[in-house]
């Protein structure tokens, strides 16, 4: 069974464990396994790859890119409060259900 995963496409989070510890970015992609949740985070756990000259990629050499990082290592940011923030869920009046900052109560979702 896969767990919940509170972060999206495109939120800010900012890191809190690692060596990339108090970074902020956007998250490019949400990498959803059975017990393994993962995010890649634009200019977070950057990893140097070699890749060979080929039919697309001309020129070969070492290429850095995003690595994949583990959702409990990161924390959402409130877009008013500017902060890392744990994420709430409330009902709205016409019945959907949306993300809250636990902190300033404010609505995350756009």
């Amino acid at each position: 069974m896969k767990d919940k995963c509170h972060i999206k496409k495109d939120d800010k989070v900012k890191v809190i464990a690692g060596k990339d510890k108090g970074k902020i970015g956007k998250v490019l992609k949400v990498i959803r396994k059975d017990e393994d949740n993962r995010l890649l985070v634009e200019n977070i756990n950057l990893v140097k790859r070699h890749s060979k000259p080929t039919a697309q990629n001309k020129q070969g050499g070492i290429v850095e890119r995003e690595a994949p990082i583990r959702l409990s290592n990161v924390m959402l940011m409130c877009s008013k409060c500017m902060t890392p923030t744990r994420i709430g869920f409330r009902r709205l009046d016409d019945g959907k259900k949306t993300r809250i900052c636990k902190k300033c109560s404010e609505i995350i979702d756009a």
